[in-house]
């Protein structure tokens, strides 16, 4: 078992922020268990790899001998977090979070060690306070604290309605780690503003403060915005293996340090040698592997995660797929572009009329996958390899138009 000090040189580990690190250092050396509590809404049947960013984290505490509690927000889920939000989220039904609740169940212990892992529903205690207990928990707060959250006051100040249900939503947030006496609470760094309401509660009722600990969000595949199923630029964890494996391998060489970083179980020093040895001329591309098949195999299985391999080796480096490729970030203003349009774009051809000869032609490839289709459109928040005959390749990272 590490000590103190080599734990909390584990926890700082892609941490954003640590509230307060002092506080953390001296319950490390207090030599009982904490409870280490991460939440999540059921606002989808799936989780991808931005969700496992805290997941990990939570690994991260277990494998230090801690108690992880993982809350699913099924009564916050009937708010609606506002977090980063400039709109009113439309707030689940029961029947949606029962499901969803029951998905995070299965996936998350493709992580998390089940037989010490704490599974919590916050509509065990938010169902007893009732009424009265919601109006007395409100007053612990005011309008004009609220209005200091960013999302909160941008909405404000633009005149675009807040409804008061939103206003809740931190309240209830911090409620859960009174309810569940938590020594640490952990979340993204949009949710800043609900986990320091966890500490100030806490020392209403008489409690010790958690400590605070914020995780970077992570990057979607094309590398700009955050990993979200509604832009498209996703990995979920429970894709097919191939998939997985491919989508892995379509992001950039700087993207895969941030992906080390955050959702791989290597040791810092083992990723620094890697990055050593890109330095001393190793192909980036076989690091990445690595990195591929190590996330292929938590999810899929290690049979799984070869044979994926075998895979993209088969499709991409027999099809002599360069070591290095011409990068492109293409801004779109649509959800996806056709593929004669993106050709074009990157220079692989010289007009649309080419790009749709090509394709009859069955000279074009995406993804290693010969395409025909003149109409093919190609989605953004995605990052693609395109071929066109046997000596043009381009890797593209296509995103959505920021308004």
């Amino acid at each position: 078992m590490p000590t103190p000090v080599e734990a909390l040189a584990e926890l700082r580990r892609g941490a954003d922020e640590i509230l307060l690190e002092t506080e953390l250092a001296e319950r490390l050396k207090g030599g009982r268990p904490l409870r280490v509590k991460a939440g999540f809404d059921p606002t989808a049947p799936d989780l991808h790899l931005g969700h496992t960013v805290l997941i990990n984290k939570l690994h991260q505490f277990q494998q230090l001998g801690h108690q992880a509690i993982f809350l699913i927000g099924d009564f916050t889920g009937m708010i609606g977090d506002p977090s980063g939000k400039n709109l009113t989220r439309r707030p689940l039904t029961p029947e949606e979070i029962a499901h969803n609740a029951q998905t995070y169940r299965e996936q998350i212990f493709k992580i998390l060690d089940p037989a010490v892992t704490r599974i919590e529903f916050n509509s065990r205690w938010m169902e007893k306070l009732g009424a009265a207990g919601l109006v007395r928990l409100a007053a612990q707060h005011t309008v004009a604290r609220m209005l200091e959250r960013d999302d909160f006051s941008k909405r404000y100040a633009s005149g675009q309605p807040i409804a008061i249900h939103e206003f809740l939503y931190p309240l209830v947030q911090g409620y859960d780690s009174v309810a569940l006496e938590a020594d640490v609470e952990l979340g993204g760094t949009d949710q800043k503003f609900n986990l320091l309401m966890g500490r100030q509660l806490q020392e209403h009722y008489g409690q010790k403060p958690q400590i605070v600990l914020t995780m970077p969000i992570l990057e979607g595949l094309d590398g700009v915005q955050k990993m979200s199923k509604s832009l498209g630029n996703y990995i979920g964890i429970n894709e097919v293996p191939a998939e997985m494996f491919g989508k892995l391998m379509s992001i950039s060489d700087e993207l895969m340090w941030r992906y080390f970083e955050l959702l791989s179980f290597r040791s810092i020093n083992e990723i620094r040698k890697f990055k050593h040895e890109i330095v001393e001329g190793a192909n980036p591309r076989d690091i990445k592997f690595r990195l591929a098949e190590e996330l292929v195999t938590r999810f899929h299985g290690a049979a799984s995660a070869k044979k994926a391999h075998e895979e993209f080796i088969a499709r991409f480096q027999k099809g002599a797929l360069p070591d290095i490729l011409p990068e492109h970030q293409i801004v779109c203003q649509g959800a996806d572009m056709p593929l004669v349009q993106l050709l074009k774009q990157c220079r692989l051809t010289s007009s649309t009329s080419e790009a749709q000869r090509l394709l009859d032609q069955g000279g074009v490839r995406v993804d290693g996958a010969k395409v025909t289709d003149r109409s093919m459109k190609l989605r953004t928040g995605r990052s693609y390899v395109l071929q066109v005959g046997k000596r043009k390749f381009a890797r593209v990272h296509l995103r959505h138009e920021q308004k």
